[in-house]
């Protein structure tokens, strides 16, 4: 790593993981705010460096990196020492892929749901549709996630992962998906243990300035 990457993200974004991911591995990293509240995500500028005009994008001395599951195998396959991933093991590594790209490919988009209906209709009768299946939806995505992927402490046991920052970030979405959180016990115990963590903190303080 010859300079500091540059980490484009936005606040309340699935971006936050790879940005506390950053901070566990002690990347030496930039980071670079996008305002969504003036599109500046489809900026001609940030167009020349995401063209689908999301977050996150991590620029690196090989190039620009998209999507949060890579991100995040890439900051741990470049810091091996940081130990966020089972990288000498096989069968492990792939169930941490698995899970997180379940929670990019269901349980994002599950949540855009609410915002985001536009991607997959035009008929406002069927965003709201939507819109209305979002908390029922996401209350049933995380059932199986308490019960079936959640071990505790971490999502894989003992062994913090980057596959803890990313379901905190997503889960921090849920009331604001009118889900009840209070059903899940043990993923309000891995929050409370995140927000101890000083990646966590640094992280949320760089996007309160």
């Amino acid at each position: 790593m010859t300079t500091p990457w540059t980490l484009y993200l936005a606040p309340g974004t699935c971006a936050q993981a790879v940005h506390i991911a950053l901070h566990d591995a002690g990347a030496p990293h930039t980071v670079r705010l996008l305002d969504f509240s003036t599109a500046e995500q489809r900026s001609p500028a940030y167009l020349t460096v995401n063209p689908r005009g999301r977050v996150p994008a991590l620029v690196t001395e090989h190039g620009t990196l998209t999507e949060v599951p890579a991100l995040l195998l890439f900051v741990a396959q470049s810091f091996p020492a940081a130990r966020l991933a089972p990288l000498d093991d096989p069968f492990r590594l792939a169930q941490l892929q698995g899970f997180t790209s379940f929670l990019c490919s269901t349980v994002h988009v599950a949540h855009a749901h609410k915002r985001r209906g536009a991607r997959w209709a035009d008929d406002a009768a069927a965003i709201e549709a939507m819109q209305r299946k979002v908390p029922a939806n996401m209350t049933e995505i995380f059932e199986h996630i308490e019960t079936d992927w959640l071990r505790g402490p971490w999502v894989f046991g003992e062994d913090y992962t980057v596959a803890d920052p990313y379901l905190f970030t997503i889960a921090e979405w849920l009331e604001g998906d009118g889900v009840e959180v209070s059903r899940f016990p043990k993923l309000l115990a891995h929050r409370a243990r995140m927000q101890a963590r000083e990646s966590v903190q640094r992280a949320k303080a760089a996007l309160a300035g």
